[in-house]
């Protein structure tokens, strides 16, 4: 029982004259209407009540899942309540896409955010379900993944330098594997061609698998891909690594230079996974979730094994985030346009 009610129930009719009393019984219900109205609109429990759903726009077993997959684990751990992993492949990442970007506002159904889904999609698709740029709030980036560039042993170059001299000099020559027509390693080739100005012959696989197994068999040459798909290859000298594709050095790979201090100043290429809520989700949501994420991050057990995959951690603000994939999407988009690069 409320304390209006209780008020009302048993304060005597008898103490009050007639008038007073209706005074003092409307007071008290505009009161309780009030509070009535403050209690529906406050949660009664603190966030999160129950389960999140994390949506993954790939299927389980991938690069995705290999470095978001222990982050919600932990990060359920921390809050008290499961993070529920929800692989949702097909139609490179738009069907998981719309679903979070179509689901209720309210911190319970998130999306494990990646290049594709979130800042190339746009450009290659002329039709899309949903806005990534609008309908999405950033909550934080756990991870970049540097594409690692690496050739076949017997192609003649050892540095980024030779590559681009030696491709100027044998225009067309320079056979580039990717693992298909818009993937992340197809965009990375159209950037270093437009930045190094050579021109190279574009061959697209069926995935990165088999794009890896076109160039140790000297189908193709090069190929840009995660540093995990190439390591057992560069120990057995099946791989030639030339440089990784981010800003700073891998410490996992510390004496390959990278493509920025190669010649190609501030390019980078690669992956990399965040999280992102449905446009609307409350601040405070917000705050709780990048607040637990980078907890999470800065714990010794998840930077070692981060730093194992070839990854580099983040764990940057909403507004960061946000601003980071304004800027990436600005870029793909002049670089789709520029290859005229179209998937429907």
């Amino acid at each position: 029982m409320t304390m209006c009610s209780l008020f009302i129930t048993q304060t005597p009719r008898s103490n009050l004259r007639g008038g007073q009393s209706r005074r003092v019984f409307c007071a008290l219900l505009t009161t309780c209407l009030l509070n009535g109205t403050l209690m529906a609109q406050t949660p009664s429990t603190h966030y999160p009540a129950r389960a999140v759903r994390w949506v993954v726009p790939f299927a389980s077993g991938g690069g995705t899942d290999v470095i978001s997959r222990p982050i919600a684990l932990s990060i359920g751990e921390l809050l008290g309540q499961p993070m529920v992993y929800d692989n949702r492949g097909g139609g490179n990442g738009m069907i998981a896409g719309e679903l979070v970007a179509k689901s209720a506002p309210d911190g319970y159904t998130l999306l494990v955010g990646s290049p594709a889904v979130v800042t190339t999609n746009q450009s290659l698709y002329a039709k899309m379900p949903f806005n990534a740029l609008t309908d999405f709030t950033p909550i934080t980036r756990f991870a970049n993944v540097p594409n690692l560039l690496g050739a076949h042993p017997l192609l003649p170059v050892h540095s980024v330098r030779e590559l681009i001299d030696y491709a100027k000099a044998h225009p067309k020559q320079v056979n580039w594997a990717s693992s298909g027509i818009g993937s992340g390693g197809h965009l990375g080739i159209e950037l270093f061609q437009s930045r190094a100005g050579i021109k190279v012959e574009h061959i697209a696989y069926k995935g990165a698998g088999p794009a890896l197994v076109g160039v140790i068999s000297g189908n193709a040459q090069l190929l840009l891909a995660g540093p995990g798909v190439f390591l057992p290859h560069m120990k057995a000298g099946r791989i030639k690594p030339l440089a990784i594709g981010s800003l700073q050095r891998i410490p996992i790979l510390p004496e390959l230079p990278t493509l920025n201090e190669s010649g190609l100043s501030g390019m980078e290429t690669g992956s990399w996974y965040g999280l992102l809520a449905p446009r609307g989700t409350p601040k405070s949501v917000i705050r709780v979730l990048h607040e637990a994420t980078v907890k999470v991050l800065q714990q010794p057990s998840t930077l070692t094994r981060l730093v194992n995959d070839g990854a580099l951690v983040a764990g940057n603000t909403p507004e960061q985030f946000a601003q980071d994939i304004r800027r990436e999407e600005a870029q793909w988009s002049r670089i789709i346009k520029a290859a005229h690069i179209q998937l429907d």
